[in-house]
């Protein structure tokens, strides 16, 4: 009995062993069309039409037919379809887009916007990706709008203005902006700039080249920073030296700031702040300091060069900016204000610091050119057209009895969240600071 069973056992073995792959090929097959039925439902669920991701749409978006047609097509377009960036029913954003154009774009070009940027293009920065490119399609390559610099000068039209003028132009310039610029970002420099200088331009400059030393009087120069001296966009000076250049700089003297150049320390300057200057300018330095008030930068660390750059400048003076931004640097919250202000002060406006401010020195507060703030805004404005308050040095402030009346009693000249420069919403607010009476 006992091997009777055994036998009857190892035949049904046998048979589940058979069986067995039968059993796991039939699983696997009903899977497969399970499978097949979910893809078929997936894009049978909406009954779309064939073709409903792009074609159906130039059913009424006709004029794409041409634009598909053209050279360099957006991948998504081809590939995806419309779907792939518009909703095709309704949307939160313009043009029924999937989500912020700006996060958008970033869902497929994540690192254009490295997070370790030293400088970021604006429009990049901003989202305004379809300032430069074709969402759909374009003729030029990277899908954008025009070729070359002509993208770069729609907005950059100053340069564009000054490059077409200058004399001398930089080869790199006028061939294409983005040898030297990164189009999106720049983790290496500031300006987009691809690289640091001197590294950028020492890719086309060979600086260990007898003829570079001799246009440098023999000073080892190769490692500071071109820029301080010439202007890479083109200038009307041959060696595209800045269009202001300092007298010593540019008569090749440079031994009368600097030790010779066959010194142990060639680009060391002979003296340290305004005294170095004060051996050409004497009289400048000696009216500065017959006045009663200084401005700090001139007797600080580095003295005129605070300000003034001692070889050449694309600004007259030689200044190392426009004045709004040298002044910016120190003075920010006064540049912020005039930002903010709703009627803007035109000489603040334009970056004119120097109508009314003196950048050396004065005996007048706040550095003013005029003793008399009534006569200092009169050389622009005729005040006494302007209003019929009395103002001068009789009228006293009734706010405070050591002031008098006058302009800046009642306008701020950097400019205020109110209309006029006014410190105050409205003219009765501020007249009923004195006018306490008539506070109603």
């Amino acid at each position: 009995m006992r091997l009777r069973a055994s036998a009857i056992i190892l035949v049904l073995s046998a048979i589940c062993l058979c069986l067995a792959p039968q059993a796991d090929a039939a699983k696997a097959q009903k899977a497969t069309k399970a499978t097949k039925a979910t893809r078929v439902d997936k894009e049978t669920q909406f009954r779309l039409k064939p073709g409903a991701q792009q074609k159906v749409c130039l059913t009424c978006h006709a004029d794409f037919e041409n634009k598909l047609k053209k050279p360099f097509v957006h991948t998504p377009v081809t590939k995806t379809g419309c779907t792939a960036c518009h909703s095709p029913h309704a949307s939160n954003y313009p043009k029924q887009l999937n989500a912020n154009a700006s996060a958008l774009c970033l869902t497929c070009h994540k690192g254009i916007l490295p997070d370790d940027a030293r400088s970021t293009h604006k429009a990049a920065l901003e989202g305004k990706c379809v300032q430069c490119h074709d969402p759909h399609s374009a003729d030029n390559k990277f899908n954008l709008l025009t070729a070359g610099n002509e993208l770069c000068f729609g907005c950059h039209k100053d340069k564009a203005d000054t490059i077409s003028k200058v004399k001398f132009k930089h080869n790199p310039v006028t061939k294409a902006c983005l040898n030297c610029h990164s189009p999106h970002a720049s983790t290496k420099a500031a300006a987009l700039l691809k690289n640091e200088v001197p590294a950028l331009c020492k890719d086309c400059h060979q600086t260990d080249k007898s003829i570079f030393m001799n246009k440098h009087m023999n000073y080892p120069v190769a490692n500071s920073r071109c820029t301080l001296c010439h202007n890479a966009h083109g200038s009307d000076k041959a060696g595209l030296i800045y269009n202001t250049a300092h007298p010593p700089f540019a008569n090749k003297t440079c031994n009368l700031c600097h030790e010779s150049s066959s010194s142990p320390n060639p680009l060391a300057v002979k003296k340290k702040g305004f005294d170095l200057c004060r051996g050409c300018h004497n009289n400048v330095v000696n009216e500065m300091f017959a006045r009663n008030r200084l401005h700090l930068p001139v007797v600080g660390k580095e003295g005129c060069l605070n300000c003034h750059s001692p070889h050449a400048s694309s600004q007259r003076g030689l200044l190392k900016d426009t004045q709004i931004q040298l002044c910016g640097k120190c003075h920010t919250d006064t540049i912020q204000r005039q930002e903010r202000s709703i009627t803007k002060h035109e000489p603040v406006k334009k970056g004119m610091c120097t109508t009314c401010h003196s950048p050396h020195a004065s005996d007048n507060e706040l550095l003013f050119t005029n003793k008399s703030t009534i006569e200092l805004c009169g050389q622009c404005h005729d005040w006494q057209k302007h209003s019929t308050h009395p103002v001068g040095a009789k009228v006293i402030d009734k706010r405070n009895k050591n002031l008098t009346v006058q302009c800046l009693s009642c306008h701020r000249s950097h400019g205020t969240e109110y209309q006029h420069m006014l410190p105050a919403a409205t003219v009765t607010e501020l007249c009923t600071q004195c006018h306490k009476e008539y506070t109603r």
